[in-house]
């Protein structure tokens, strides 16, 4: 041993194995403690400068020198910011590692030579930026956030001495643009700047994952029909909604244009813009699903119950039916709803009265913003005064205007046996009741979706049916306000369906806006023509997918339940039902 090499080689008759004679275990030991001692100091020694060693890479990586006397914390990895997932599962928005290239300038030999070669691997900086910061005087400065792996190896290869590498985290939305109007993003920090991103950020960085209601095989099919669509029609945009009548939950929304949610600064503010939430349009025809069923409740009118259609003069304004409906003589309410007449919706709300129309718009949450989850959400430009003209305008769909949302909860209500359910973005947990409010009788609410059978079998809707699927729908055209008037050359054509009409389940809106007459629409360009056809794509496309069988169009069951009788009158248990709650 090392030990034993230390002690004196002496033969038998030395005066060193003279003194030790009768003691030779005692000095052995004395020499192997003394080399113990040694070694406990040795490892002392290197365990304290291994510690200095970490603390002065602990204190590297968290501060950095700015120059000016004062740390800065370098940024480390976000917190776990949980997912967003559709209803079935399917990542919406994720957070996975990145890593962040950054400089200490006083550390970089040449920053000429630096960035221009950091230039070649990072072509998207800016030549003139990069070269400033690398000549700066500071001794931090973040060169580009979220690199590629593919990136970070080659700025590896390049040895430019003052560069280096922060693990980071970064947010990723896998379906891209699809869903970039309802998830929304964060910035470059991962924290919610729109969608709902901003609205649960709080839960979001948490850590608490929230399962949405949309389904992403909805949205990504509506799209498609959308994009076509507003490609055909030469339309400016166009947006759809489907919603569960009995739940409130959103499965689709989709806004055209949409954007790119990793480069929201690169979009333009029409791309941004989500027309299901913060458009406010004047929705034409399709409002007159509402004057109608204030009629019948009101116990004004009947089916039966019949008005002229001549032309109504108010002021210096005339109030018309369009070109391709009577311009005269008595027609019935049934009629008048069937084939869309102004005229008739007019005579209809002045037997109600201004006020009830009022309460009954208030009730079916009309007169304000929407419940939903978004940040983004216009409010209804409610008239002020809500005078005579207002009302007798806002019976066929214009003086008032609402978000797309507000129409489809709205409508919703009406035929889902008359409850309003707050419209929602998260999926419904099944095992526990969802909470509504009663706003008319069972009663009304199918004689509405009669009606609106009624108008895909004969009215203005019939190119929106799809055979089994029982649709009902209403829908609407007008012209987009401008100062002083309406914009005869711009507008907006809406459908509202919903299916199967005999026991709603969804309920699909499509609006495009400035679609233009094409060959085959005979120099129309009213919803008839393209919303509609595109409600009845979309309806026929997702009944498979929703697991919804068609039924025989003969069934005298179904048949029933979509019968009305033309001179079935008002609902009267409709004042006391409004009061109850449903869950």
């Amino acid at each position: 041993m090392a030990i034993a090499s230390d002690l004196p080689l002496a033969h038998p008759g030395s005066r060193a194995i003279q003194a030790g004679a009768g003691r030779p275990g005692r000095a052995l030991a004395a020499a192997i403690e003394t080399g113990r001692q040694r070694v406990v100091v040795t490892a002392l020694v290197f365990g304290m400068a291994f510690a200095g060693i970490g603390m002065g890479l602990v204190r590297l990586m968290a501060f950095a020198d700015t120059g000016e006397g004062a740390p800065v914390a370098m940024v480390g990895p976000a917190s776990d910011r949980a997912d967003l997932r559709d209803r079935n599962g399917l990542i919406l928005a994720t957070t996975l590692p990145s890593m962040s290239l950054y400089a200490d300038p006083k550390l970089v030999i040449d920053p000429i030579e630096a960035s221009l070669r950091l230039s070649k691997v990072l072509p998207d900086l800016n030549p003139d930026k990069l070269l400033a910061d690398l000549s700066s005087d500071r001794r931090f400065v973040w060169l580009k956030r979220g690199l590629t792996p593919a990136q970070q190896y080659e700025i590896n290869r390049l040895g430019i001495p003052g560069l280096a590498f922060q693990a980071e985290e970064r947010r990723y939305y896998p379906a891209g643009g699809l869903t970039s109007h309802v998830v929304g993003f964060t910035n470059i920090d991962a924290q919610g700047i729109a969608g709902l991103e901003k609205s649960l950020d709080s839960r979001l960085q948490n850590g608490e994952s929230v399962a949405l209601s949309i389904d992403l095989r909805l949205q990504e099919m509506v799209r498609n029909e959308l994009q076509a669509t507003i490609a055909k029609f030469k339309a400016t945009a166009g947006n759809v909604v489907i919603m569960d009548v009995k739940t409130g939950e959103i499965l689709s929304m989709v806004s055209l244009p949409d954007f790119n949610p990793y480069e929201p600064t690169a979009a333009s503010e029409d791309a941004l813009f989500n027309r299901n939430t913060l458009g406010v349009y004047e929705m034409g025809s399709t409002f007159k699903i509402f004057n109608t069923a204030l009629a019948l409740e009101s116990g004004t009118s009947t089916l039966q119950t019949t008005y002229d259609q001549s032309p109504i003069r108010v002021g210096r304004f005339t109030i018309r039916n369009f070109r391709a409906e009577p311009q005269s003589g008595r027609w019935s309410v049934y009629e008048i709803f069937r084939q869309s007449m102004n005229t008739g919706s007019v005579h209809m709300f002045e037997a109600a009265g201004l006020q009830r129309q009022k309460e009954f718009m208030a009730r079916l949450g009309l007169s304000k913003p929407s419940p939903l989850e978004l940040p983004e959400v216009g409010a209804p430009m409610v008239p002020q005064p809500w005078s005579q003209v207002s009302g007798m305008t806002i019976a066929y769909g214009h003086g008032m205007a609402v978000t797309p949302i507000q129409l489809v909860s709205a409508v919703a209500a009406v035929v889902n046996g008359g409850t309003l359910y707050p419209p929602t973005l998260f999926k419904h947990d099944p095992s526990r009741p969802v909470q509504g409010k009663r706003v008319m009788s069972p009663e009304l609410s199918r004689i509405m979706r009669a009606l609106m059978r009624v108008v895909v079998v004969s009215g203005t809707a019939t190119k929106a049916e799809v055979p089994g699927y029982f649709v009902g729908a209403k829908t609407g055209s007008a012209n987009k306000a401008v100062r002083g008037g309406y914009n005869r050359k711009a507008g907006v054509t809406d459908f509202v369906g919903i299916f199967p009409a005999y026991d709603p389940k969804y309920i699909v809106m499509t609006m495009l806006e400035d679609a233009q007459a094409i060959e085959g629409t005979y120099g129309y360009n009213t919803a008839g023509w393209n919303a509609a056809p595109l409600g009845g794509r979309i309806i026929a496309r997702m009944g498979p997918m929703m697991g919804i069988e068609p039924k025989d169009p003969n069934d005298p069951a179904i048949l029933r339940e979509l019968t009305v009788d033309p001179a079935g009158g008002a609902a009267p248990q409709v004042a006391a039902a409004v009061e109850e709650e449903e869950g």
